[in-house]
């Protein structure tokens, strides 16, 4: 398959460059149900669909501005993206609100970005007419439904005068939803990404990949339509909604496909380990998949013995499994393991690592066993460094995670003032960086990265050190009717110091009387009593929350900030209701 050279420096070039050059090969197949309803685009294709909708931004001369892109998971959503690229436009994903809480974060985006114009459906705009009486900021875009152009409307497209260095796309992160930062993604930020990923990944031209992740993300827009397109792969992408009500639609997918690469965070594998029925496991062929991606929330290794345990009958093999690091404010991408290699893990004392220390240890009640993110790949560089103090951590401290080279975005739009702190960062006595503060904390062991948690969720109560991720472990082990990865623990303020406070979700079979009766005061007491047990902190309160309560960003996190804060106002829903 052949590449594009060097020259080729934006990702405007790149599809041009791919419709020419591999005009009738598949670029993208939607799954419209999740399983045998599909539709293809051929690079040729997208490259029509985008041009056309870069003429009608053409027309308004867009060029400079910025475009809100409101779609539902798709075909339709790709060919904006790229569209906005063609006409010089900067994009700004985001996704159809279903919610007031999602119309809000929208709202928000509006207000930060200040787009001028909104790419969507022509079923989605009159949903937006509706509500633009009780929102009228929606009247001041210019509203494109982009399956409603006129045909040839691709011949007027004129090439925009971009380049490495221009505004691709703000990719607006899982933060506050009444302060949401958006990060400016330059064209050389996604090339330079780009390289890594295909260097960490060992992608070739035999590569297929497949994925759920929702396209407005940075993991699913980078990795499952991005990566491809740079690669010049064939990609076959779903809904989240499909692989959540049906998750044995992900592996049907990719035994179907033959797909190499896909992957998600730990939840989807543990989701699929529970819900993948004996039946079902039959009809899988899991042996072309090389790359099974784990990243953008804590990697568990219970969870890859447990899948690598269930779906080796199909053919999955443990080798495949790689844990990643990465982050919106560095494009995507910063660490990865080697392929065909099991990933590493280190088991350390968890009081040890409470202290930022690592102290390596046999296996126990006392250990808490991490998995290794891997290595840098490419131009990138890694630095642990105490957040304090600017310097360098010694190998055995746990520290904050720095990164530095290409893959590093501009900063936050809008935030000038703001963004040298963050991006701009220098190591005390060191001549390297600048570096990106990425708010992780983390240590490297052996060349390679082991994260260990973020410095705002951590937990300080009685001048100990705790990582919520731990105790909400122990916590939703405690009972079957607990919903694994829907627990959240965080500090609140009190009269007497920092208190622990354990929200955990209930499934929603179990009810307090008859049948599936659960006892809440028992399992409270048993929770309280295990985190004392093994992490050494008296809860302060256990919340027992209806299914659904627990906040999670679109790939699957538990934004434990927005959990408190719905705590502390008293607006969550408690079991039983």
């Amino acid at each position: 398959m052949p590449s594009p050279s060097h020259s080729v420096q934006t990702l405007t070039d790149l599809l041009r460059w791919r419709a020419s050059n591999q005009p009738e090969a598949n670029a993208y197949t939607y799954l419209q149900d999740g399983e045998g309803q599909e539709v293809t685009w051929t690079y040729q294709t997208l490259d029509r669909q985008a041009r056309a909708i870069a003429a009608a931004l053409q027309e308004h001369k867009g060029a400079g501005e910025r475009a809100l892109l409101l779609y539902p998971p798709g075909l339709d959503y790709i060919a904006a993206f790229f569209g906005s690229l063609y006409a010089g436009v900067a994009a700004v994903p985001a996704y159809p609100p279903a919610q007031l809480q999602a119309v809000n974060r929208i709202l928000s985006i509006l207000q930060d970005a200040k787009p001028r114009f909104a790419l969507t459906t022509r079923e989605i705009l009159e949903s937006v007419n509706a509500l633009a009486d009780t929102y009228p900021v929606l009247r001041e875009l210019r509203w494109i439904a982009t399956d409603a152009l006129e045909e040839g409307m691709e011949d007027g497209w004129k090439r925009p005068a971009i380049t490495g260095d221009s505004l691709a796309f703000l990719q607006y992160t899982s933060g506050s939803t009444s302060t949401p930062k958006g990060v400016m993604v330059l064209h050389r930020n996604l090339m330079s990404n780009e390289s890594m990923i295909q260097q960490g990944f060992s992608h070739d031209e035999q590569s297929t990949m497949c994925g759920w992740l929702p396209l407005y993300h940075d993991m699913g827009l980078i990795g499952i339509v991005l990566q491809p397109m740079y690669m010049g792969v064939h990609s076959v992408v779903m809904s989240p909604w499909s692989f959540l009500q049906r998750p044995v639609r992900w592996l049907s997918a990719i035994t179907k496909y033959r797909a190499t690469t896909s992957g998600g965070p730990n939840f989807a594998y543990a989701l699929c380990t529970r819900k993948v029925k004996p039946e079902q496991l039959a009809s899988l062929d899991l042996s072309s998949w090389r790359v099974a991606f784990n990243g953008a929330e804590p990697v568990r290794q219970e969870t890859l013995s447990q899948f690598a345990e269930t779906f080796a009958p199909a053919g999955f093999r443990p080798e495949a499994f790689y844990p990643c690091y990465g982050l919106a404010e560095a494009t995507l991408f910063v660490s990865g393991g080697i392929t065909s290699e099991v990933p590493r893990n280190l088991t350390v004392e968890a009081a040890a690592l409470e202290q930022h220390r690592v102290v390596a240890a046999p296996p126990g009640p006392s250990t808490r066993t991490l998995v290794s993110s891997g290595r840098s790949w490419g131009d990138c560089l890694i630095r642990i460094v105490n957040p304090e103090t600017l310097v360098a951590c010694a190998p055995t401290e746990v520290g904050e995670i720095w990164t530095a080279g290409p893959h590093v975005t501009h900063g936050y739009w809008g935030r000038e003032d703001s963004n040298a702190e963050t991006f701009q960062a220098r190591i005390q006595g060191s001549e390297e960086g600048p570096f990106l503060r990425t708010g992780d904390l983390g240590f490297m062991m052996d060349g390679e990265l082991y994260v260990t948690g973020r410095i705002k969720d951590l937990i300080i109560v009685d001048g100990r050190n705790h990582y919520p991720q731990d105790l909400e472990l122990t916590a939703e082990r405690q009972h079957e009717a607990l919903r694994p990865g829907c627990s959240v623990a965080f500090s609140v303020d009190h009269p007497e110091g920092e208190k622990l406070v354990v929200l955990v979700e209930v499934n929603a079979r179990y009810v307090p009387e008859g049948a599936n009766a659960l006892d809440a005061g028992a399992l409270q007491k048993a929770i309280r009593q295990a985190v004392a047990a093994a992490h050494s902190v008296d809860v302060h309160e256990v919340v027992l929350l209806q299914q659904g309560e627990v906040l999670k960003t679109s790939s699957g996190k538990v934004q434990r900030r927005a959990c408190r804060a719905k705590y502390v106002e008293g607006s969550l829903q408690r079991w039983p209701a």
